[in-house]
């Protein structure tokens, strides 16, 4: 008799209910989790695409020269600004 009280009398029905709504407060839970520990630490793949720090300007720019990444115009330019 308290069960109908619990579940709002829907028996078995209700009970699948609140399971997999509990189900989906802890996934919910672990992934704030997850997003909370990889935003404090820096995201890995956000690393991967910043240069090291022992790098130099010209390092740099040659690498994005090899690349493809910005023209003969532009590398020249820059290693000539990097000369002043």
């Amino acid at each position: 008799m308290m069960g109908n009280y619990w579940y709002g009398g829907m028996g078995w029905i209700g009970m699948i209910i609140g399971a997999i709504f509990s189900i989906a407060v802890l996934i919910g839970l672990i992934y704030l989790i997850v997003w909370a520990v990889r935003r404090t630490n820096g995201n890995s793949t956000q690393s991967g695409t910043q240069a090291p720090l022992s790098q130099s300007a010209k390092d740099i720019a040659q690498a994005r020269y090899a690349k493809g990444e910005i023209t003969r115009d532009e590398y020249q330019k820059i290693l000539s600004d990097l000369d002043r």
